[in-house]
């Protein structure tokens, strides 16, 4: 093949490529532009567009006109230059003459470059540049954006007294603009120089550049205006030490505020003598002015910069470096604890010592009935095993919440039935069954956190395919289209009828109803969704009709940031079942910030801001996306608001149904914990010396020790009348065990959002999680009878541990499952007990208190929800006779077995602690059968 054909054909392989990825992009574009409408969210997406592309367009016309202007500066020089040089014509020495070569006339190449091509090649560099530079703005509008619509703070900083949203809103904005006008200069100095460079070879190289007068001017005019620039930049840099990390805290320290702040003002100062330095030489023509002038900058940089502040903090803050730092302490405690609203925690004393009564127990009966005894990672075992019904559905997660059943103020947990198509049968993942017939989830499963059946699963209010409700809850629309699942987009109301649910030997089909689609009323809007999907059996598959909707982005996790990338997202949705009977998920969404001055950072990208500012609502049938602002003092919402106008609704524009299920958040409750254990310190020489720091617990987990979750829980807190739903975490000393404090976050009502920490009296002992889980393993019983079950075919798996607080007291409790080496359902066996001096295992949980207050402690049956009476369930004051008998003529066994054991073994002691607790069993058989 010929040189030119093959040019020719690997241009048109270029175009071509160039083509399909504008057709790919326009078909994406016009999509979401689709997607958008459907969800009702188009002034969004115009706005993300726009800004966008507008100012990817704004930077990279700019760049163009730099660039080129700049380059047509040269264009005379670069003339010059070649219509100077001559021809090239070989020749060579013989020893009296110079012999030319005559060679053939091909045309010189110095003749092809005329004015206009030179302009053409110009302005075709400067394009390509400028587009490149232009994809360095990409993701930054929405920092343009919140600069033209900030809100203020109407708090300042210490230091230069600015507000604090010039930090969040306008110093990221300078900083962009820095970095841009800096950088461009730059690379117009390079490719200036680059040309000089190559057009003056002939006339003495890059050495001699600065001889000629047109390369001086221009690149001397370059330089001045890159260290006018620069002078900016030391200014900001200024700003920028209030996120200093050299201290001995988060932001600027005393070596900040008197040698490296002054070094910047200097260098300020020096960068703008620099660039008139540059500037003069023009005139002076002494390129060594220039170089000595640059060179004093760079000097001084280091002296000041470096070498200066290093001998502050040798010489004069590290021999007294308490007494030189505790004004910034003060400052670094009081502006993170307004970054992560720990200042507004509420502190109370909290006895230590008190011991519980059997009355206590009855007059907290809520609290006592809401323990938690499901943990998720079991119980999602176990509904795994009762409850998928299919291989092809699955439970994504178990989540907590609470309802009003039956007037009660009940604490569940609850998991959604969500479609998997990997788990599909192979011969069953056609193309067909994966878009048009499996193509949604159904049901829930709902659960009390504290109920047990006599054989240890959980007692459902919520089961089976349809759905069983044994409580007022009920589920109208059960359908799932949009959750958790990664199964993609799938069409509706095609001619293929939807699976719906299994039914009997066959199954159940449906339509659907909704309208969180996009439709395919025509081909040309199938073409772009086979070119967007990349799949051409859309084009082919004569089961789409004009009705027919798309459903994409269905996985909530990708869905809501799609429309909202600028917020941050906690971990954990979670689903609710509102008073219509649809399933909602809920959503909690963070504004975040890492200009927050003086803010120590919380995750390794230097945030060291966060607000729960918006619930984010999603319908799992129809897809509806709605944002509430749950946080309207944040000035950070405030300002999307302003940018996106009609986007967030008022908390109370929310369905008072789902406003109920609304929670404090788990993520952000963690992320103040750990804050917290720091920063509840206020006196800047305690904060100094790390005196009372503080700790997260740890907890036993199977046979490792890990860091204890947060747990919600229904309780009465010390001082108030009326239970609620709190979410809790304990802390321990530095280096301790023993529990020093706990922190409990408000979700219901007019509370939601405050927070209150209970801290003990120093000088006494409370056993932390981890003491109470080592107390366990030192129990002789309880532990031989761990020992004993783990050697019987099956493992046992100890349950979170749960402080929970009663009146003005802490009661301890952790389940205990079982699970069979056969079988992955683990089931809830034992329920220790701690209360002061006394930890007790026992079948249930009303047994367990019983055994430590005595019989006073029995609590009444829980109300009948519509089902056969379940057996052994915790909260009931007798169990049903046979369920009742059947555990204590186990436990009776079991002790008997035991008290044998060590008998043999010559542990006397033991025998006897082993008869006694035989006795109060047979004593409670006796009472069963006698009644």
């Amino acid at each position: 093949m010929q040189r030119g054909s093959r040019f020719s054909l690997g241009l048109v392989i270029l175009v071509g490529a160039l083509l399909l990825s504008l057709v790919g992009w326009g078909a994406g574009l016009y999509i979401d532009w689709l997607w958008f409408s459907a969800l009702k969210y188009p002034q969004v997406f115009i706005t993300k567009i726009l800004s966008e592309i507008g100012l990817r367009v704004l930077i990279g016309a700019i760049m163009f006109v730099l660039l080129l202007v700049n380059l047509m500066l040269t264009k005379k020089s670069v003339l010059q230059a070649i219509q100077s040089s001559k021809s090239f014509r070989p020749f060579y020495h013989d020893d009296d003459n110079v012999i030319t070569i005559n060679q053939p006339n091909y045309p010189n190449w110095r003749e092809q470059i005329t004015p206009g091509r030179l302009t053409a090649v110009f302005a075709a560099v400067s394009l390509v540049l400028g587009f490149l530079y232009s994809t360095t703005v990409t993701g930054q509008w929405t920092t343009v954006l919140k600069y033209f619509n900030q809100t203020v703070f109407g708090s300042a900083d210490p230091i230069f007294n600015k507000d604090i949203g010039f930090y969040v809103f306008s110093l990221p904005f300078y900083e962009f603009l820095y970095r841009l006008l800096a950088s461009a200069i730059f690379i117009n100095i390079l490719l200036v120089a680059l040309v000089y460079l190559v057009t003056d070879t002939a006339r003495g190289g890059l050495a001699k550049i600065f001889r000629f007068p047109a390369a001086r001017y221009h690149l001397s005019v370059l330089a001045a205006l890159f260290f006018i620039l620069k002078s900016w930049g030391y200014r900001l840099d200024q700003f920028g030490l209030l996120y200093s990390t050299g201290g001995v805290v988060h932001g600027a320290g005393y070596t900040d505020i008197h040698a490296t702040l002054l070094a910047y003002k200097v260098l300020t100062v020096l960068s703008l003598i620099t660039a008139l330095v540059i500037i003069a030489n023009i005139f002076l023509k002494r390129f060594r002015l220039a170089a000595y002038a640059i060179g004093g900058l760079l000097l001084a940089s280091i002296l000041l910069g470096g070498v200066y502040p290093a001998i502050i903090q040798k010489f004069v803050v590290l021999p007294n470096e308490f007494t030189r730092e505790a004004p910034y302490i003060a400052n670094n405690i009081k502006l993170t604890q307004q970054a992560y609203q720990l200042d507004t925690i509420e502190q109370r004393d909290f006895p230590a010592g008190r011991t519980l009564q059997a009355r206590d127990i009855q007059e907290n009966r809520n609290t006592i009935e809401n323990i938690r005894l499901w943990d998720w990672r079991p119980l999602q075992q176990t509904y795994s095993q009762l409850q998928e019904m299919r291989l092809y559905y699955e439970f994504k997660n178990i989540d907590i919440d609470r309802y009003q059943i039956d007037g009660q103020y009940r604490q569940v947990m609850l998991a959604l039935r969500e479609m998997n198509q990997d788990q599909l049968p192979q011969q069953a993942k056609t193309w067909i069954n994966q878009r048009l017939k499996y193509t949604h989830g159904y049901g829930v499963a709902m659960s009390p956190v504290n109920e047990v059946s006599g054989e240890g699963l959980p007692h459902f209010f919520l089961k089976d395919i349809p759905p069983v409700a044994t409580t007022g809850i009920k589920v109208t629309r059960p359908e799932i289209y949009y959750g958790e699942s990664d199964d993609g987009y799938v069409i509706v109301n095609t001619k293929t009828e939807e699976f719906d649910y299994p039914k009997g030997d066959g199954n159940a089909y449906s339509k659907y109803e909704g309208t969180g689609g996009v439709k395919i009323n025509s081909i040309f809007r199938k073409l772009l969704f086979a070119i967007n999907f990349a799949d051409y059996k859309l084009l082919l598959t004569s089961d789409i009709t004009n009705d027919s909707q798309v459903l994409f982005y269905r996985n909530i996790k990708e869905r809501v940031p799609k429309i909202a990338p600028f917020l941050s997202y906690d971990s954990d949705p979670y689903p609710v079942i509102n008073a219509r009977g649809e399933i909602i998920w809920l959503w909690d969404a963070y504004t975040v910030s890492d200009m927050y001055p003086y803010s120590e950072p919380f995750d390794n990208r230097g945030n060291n801001y966060i607000r729960n500012s918006v619930k984010v609502t999603v319908n799992a049938y129809n897809g509806d996306v709605n944002f509430y602002i749950a946080d309207a003092r944040d000035p950070i919402i405030q300002t999307y608001s302003k940018i996106f106008p009609g986007m967030f609704k008022s908390l109370d524009q929310m369905p008072s149904d789902l406003r109920s299920h609304i929670r404090y958040p788990e993520d952000l409750f963690l992320i103040q914990c750990r804050m917290y254990t720091l920063y509840h310190m206020t006196d800047p020489q305690v904060f100094y010396n790390r005196e009372d720091k503080w700790t997260l617990p740890t907890e036993k987990v199977g046979t490792e020790e890990k860091p204890m979750e947060a747990y919600y829980t229904i309780t009465v807190l010390p001082g108030e009348q009326k239970p609620e739903y709190i979410l809790i975490m304990p802390f321990n000393p530095q280096n301790k065990k023993n529990m020093i404090a706990w922190l409990a976050a408000r979700s219901d009502g007019e509370n939601y959002g405050k927070m209150i920490v209970y801290e003990f009296p120093k000088q006494e002992l409370v056993y932390g999680p981890m003491q109470i889980e080592a107390r366990i393993d030192q129990d002789t019983t309880i532990s031989q009878q761990l020992t004993l079950w783990d050697q019987r075919g099956s493992s046992v798996i100890r349950g979170n541990l749960l402080v929970i607080p009663v009146k003005d007291s802490l009661l301890y409790v952790e389940p205990l499952y079982l699970q069979s080496e056969q079988s992955k359902m683990p089931e809830l066996r034992r329920v220790i007990v701690a209360s002061g001096d006394k930890i007790v295992m026992e079948p249930t949980l009303d047994l367990a208190l019983q055994r430590i207050f005595g019989e006073g402690a029995a609590l009444p049956a829980p109300p009948k929800q519509g089902a056969p009476p379940q057996t052994g369930q915790t909260g009931q004051q007798q169990p049903a006779p046979q369920a009742t008998l059947k555990e204590l003529a186990a436990e009776a066994n079991r002790l008997y077995d035991e008290a044998q054991a060590r008998l043999k073994a010559g542990d006397w002691s033991g025998y006897g602690q082993s008869l006694n607790q035989l006795k109060e069993i047979l004593t409670k058989l006796q009472e069963q059968t006698s009644q």
